[in-house]
């Protein structure tokens, strides 16, 4: 049995396999997840868990060196979008902006896609994994 870091088993099992480049998406509870995608599903009800507190982790848990966030998040979630900012400031983390439309085209690229229950609008981010040892 694991000590310390993620134990939901499908975040832990694509986290390990993911290489320098790979990415994973974690999104709110309406972001299309294409099906060719692995779907992880962590949504119990609206609202829980939310989308800061999986991103919070996952990020524990992993290398990321970019993130790709819609545009539309700075004018319709401006909340959130400083939480982001403020989790990785002080990293060397490069942070792209794209239409939702782009941003959902980019699922499909994604080794995985973490739903959760988050229910405020554009609450979705793809994690590009960097290297560990550079």
């Amino acid at each position: 049995m694991k000590r310390a870091g993620i134990l939901n088993s499908d975040i832990s099992r694509v986290l390990s396999y993911m290489g320098h480049t790979d990415c994973i998406c974690i999104g709110d509870c309406g972001l299309p997840i294409p099906d060719e995608v692995e779907r992880i599903d962590l949504a119990l009800v609206f609202g829980e868990p939310t989308f800061m507190r999986t991103l919070e982790i996952v990020v524990g848990d992993m290398k990321v060196e970019k993130i790709v966030l819609a545009e539309e998040i700075k004018t319709q979630n401006p909340t959130v979008l400083q939480q982001v900012e403020e989790l990785f400031a002080g990293q060397n983390v490069e942070v792209e902006f794209v239409s939702h439309v782009e941003l959902k085209e980019k699922t499909k690229d994604c080794k995985a896609v973490i739903r959760t229950g988050e229910i405020t609008p554009y609450a979705n981010i793809i994690l590009q994994s960097g290297c560990i040892f550079a």
